[in-house]
């Protein structure tokens, strides 16, 4: 067999004649470098400016933007496949968090077309120049669009796909960090073609048939190294199978295909085709006649159930004031009637009954119907609420009425909320009137809802007034019934009236609260941690030892609030209204209380470190025994505020406002320049370190306190 003449193109003679340096390192160990630096370029431009941005968000004095929409439709597209927590709701952050964060999106799909464009023109991104590696294709040429598009495409769906798959359906949901360790160990096995199937190449440049080389290394494809100097191990592989496919090619010529196979056989592939045409034409009709009798069945059933609905309507009307027995009788049928006739009727007629034992027999016939009863409750009850706005206070007897109706409608609601516990899920109290109506016996209304699963109901704008909520849940664990997760079922309480309620230990975690009045409620020792209290109204609210870890009160209204040891940390009081609050041993580390109103709050051993207190207005607020190291107090108004024994090492106190604040814990003498060191420990340890040459309004006395005390000044001897 003669050897065949190759010719080869003067820049493939160039090359050869000035080879590159060879890198010492295996081919194997550079192509994973070049794709760690690759992907971690990505995460890094990604990271940088969200790390900025929420940092500045935390320590930026500027007002605050709505959200960039594409950022929150970005969180939910992320949270959803992975199980996270969605931040539902008004969240407002700094300008330039709005724009690093928009940044921290575009920056890595950026960079990442960069590299795929780099990849399809010159087979190299620059991590890959770095290392010396290469993608070609089988002519030694640069990939392409296509190729690099099936190829990175492949390189993510097909390990992804598996990782996910294996861990969204098994125990080891919804756990990020084992899901994060399957899919490095995937990707790795799928890089390496995936040894335990014996495959030498990897599963993505099998796909868009490409080869991953040195390019170090002339690459000449017409050319087989006996030594494998010119081609990787996977190349060899692909070139012997080359070869094999030549020498057998005459045996795949005789190989019989299907189309072959079915001109040979005419009448068998007819009998194939015929029988799966009847097949088909079977399963048609089937599902069609099954299709077709379930409507049947549904159509039966409703006029089955609305002839029953007449006819006991029918009935009660000719036993009305005659039979009661048989009247309560037919009310209680009329509620195991699934007809939407049947729950209008009993929800107007509950507005009409006068007699007690006949209402209650109602409430039980509407509970037997439950939620789906909740909407026609819902219609009457804003009805009835509309018309008692618009009765004249002189129409004494008519008001009776409407208050009677309202609350004989108030109860039926509370009954089906408290025995369908958690099963409310989507039912809609958006406006309605849940709270005391009015002055007469029948009007005084109380929603008692104590330990009762209110998760996924919408009380958006509703009244709900003096209500007892003790101990329930506004939220639940979802379909998937695991905590913290996208599906999780959240209630909506926002703008709502929720004033003097009773939501002591309460879970409201996450729950949204945007602009809802909870003033004068009691909300001790309630879960708040991640809720959503943007410009809510707490005023005189207690909240002791009430858990509030990561809320959001930007704006929110906390005036004369007990706030005694709450928990208070990395929550958002942007702008908040603290003054003559009552925060003892509270816990307020790196919270953000920019621009925050504290007049005659009393902080006493409240835990502020790390917390930025800048532009905050602390006049005379009391801070004995606070806990301020490196909080940040630039431009604090601390006016006749009381600092004693508080510790502000580490504080940022530039610009700060100290005019008569109280530094020392003891009345200094007048006639002494510096006072004496004092015996203590805890208060010689006060100022210790603090750099005091940027305060303004200090005098004489806090001066000499500073001075001795081991702070810093520019006037200190």
């Amino acid at each position: 067999m003669a050897t065949p003449m190759v010719r080869r193109s003067s820049n493939q003679l160039g090359q050869q004649k000035q080879p590159r340096r060879a890198n010492p390192l295996p081919l194997s160990s550079r192509r994973v470098a070049a794709w760690v630096a690759e992907i971690t370029l990505c995460i890094v431009s990604g990271l940088v400016p969200f790390g900025i941005g929420a940092y500045s968000n935390t320590k930026s004095n500027m007002d605050r933007v709505p959200l960039n929409p594409a950022l929150v439709a970005a969180e939910r597209i992320i949270a959803y496949p992975l199980a996270l927590p969605i931040s539902y709701g008004t969240r407002n952050v700094a300008w330039s968090t709005n724009f690093l964060w928009t940044v921290a999106i575009l920056a890595p799909l950026s960079l990442s077309c960069w590299q795929w464009y780099l990849l399809a023109k010159t087979g190299s991104t620059i991590p890959k120049r770095w290392f010396g590696v290469k993608v070609v294709t089988q002519k030694g040429n640069p990939p392409g669009f296509t190729a690099v598009f099936l190829r990175e495409g492949s390189r993510w769906a097909v390990p992804m796909s598996a990782t996910y798959i294996l861990w969204r359906y098994s125990l080891l949901f919804p756990n990020l960090g084992i899901f994060v360790v399957l899919a490095l160990l995937m990707l790795v096995a799928e890089g390496m073609g995936f040894p335990m199937l014996r495959q030498n190449r990897s599963i993505h440049d099998r796909i868009a048939d490409t080869y991953t080389v040195d390019a170090t290394v002339p690459f000449d494809p017409s050319v087989v190294s006996s030594k494998g100097r010119n081609m990787s191990p996977w190349q060899q592989a692909d070139e012997e199978a080359a070869i094999e496919s030549i020498v057998v090619s005459s045996e795949n010529q005789d190989r019989e295909n299907l189309w072959a196979w079915m001109r040979r056989n005419p009448s068998l592939t007819l009998l194939g085709v015929a029988l799966l045409s009847m097949a088909g034409v079977l399963a048609t009709l089937v599902g069609t006649q099954i299709y077709i009798q379930t409507q049947e069945n549904e159509k039966v059933t409703k006029q089955t159930n609305s002839k029953q609905f007449l006819a006991l309507k029918q009935q009660l009307n000719a036993n009305s004031g005659v039979n009661k027995e048989q009247h309560r009788r037919t009310i209680l049928a009329l509620g195991t009637l699934k007809d939407s006739q049947a729950t209008k009727f009993l929800v107007a007629l509950l507005v009409k009954e006068n007699d007690p034992i006949l209402l209650e027999t109602i409430h039980q016939a509407l509970v037997t119907i439950g939620p789906p009863a909740i909407p026609e409750l819902k219609r009457m009850n804003l009805l009835l609420e509309g018309e008692l706005d618009s009765t004249s206070s002189n129409a004494t007897q008519e008001r009776k009425f409407r208050e009677k109706s309202l609350f004989a409608n108030q109860q039926a609601i509370n009954k089906i909320l408290f025995v369908y516990n958690g099963k409310t899920n989507g039912i809609d109290l958006s406006r309605v009137q849940l709270s005391q109506n009015g002055s007469g016996k029948n009007s005084l209304f109380n929603l008692a809802l104590d330990k009762v699963d209110l998760w996924g109901i919408n009380f958006k704008y509703a009244n709900l007034n003096q209500a007892s909520f003790s101990g329930s849940r506004f939220r639940g664990p979802g379909e998937d019934r695991r905590w913290d997760t996208y599906d999780d079922w959240i209630s909506d309480l926002s703008q709502a009236q929720i004033k003097q309620a009773n939501l002591s230990g309460a879970n409201l975690s996450r729950v949204l609260m945007v602009r809802t009045d909870l003033s004068r409620s009691n909300l001790n020792k309630a879960n708040l941690s991640a809720a959503r209290l943007v410009g809510a109204n707490l005023s005189s609210a207690r909240l002791a030892k009430a858990d509030l870890r990561g809320a959001v009160l930007e704006n929110a209204s906390l005036t004369g609030a007990d706030l005694g040891e709450a928990r208070l940390n990395d929550a958002d009081l942007y702008g908040a209204r603290l003054g003559r609050v009552v925060a003892i041993g509270t816990q307020l580390s790196n919270a953000n209380l920019i621009k925050t109103e504290w007049q005659g709050a009393d902080l006493s051993s409240a835990y502020l470190d790390r917390a930025n207190l800048s532009n905050a207005n602390l006049s005379a607020t009391r801070l004995t025994g606070a806990i301020l190291r490196s909080a940040n107090l630039q431009n604090a108004n601390l006016r006749n505020a009381d600092l004693s024994l508080a510790d502000l090492r580490g504080a940022n106190l530039a610009e700060a406002d100290f005019q008569g604040t109280i530094l020392s814990p003891k009345q200094q003498n007048p006639a002494d320049q510096f006072v004496e060191t004092p015996t203590t420990g805890t208060q010689s340890a006060v100022v210790r370190g603090v750099d005091f040459s940027q305060v303004k309004n200090l005098d004489t006395k806090q001066l000499a306190y500073i001075c001795t005390q081991g702070g810093f000044h520019s006037r200190c001897p």
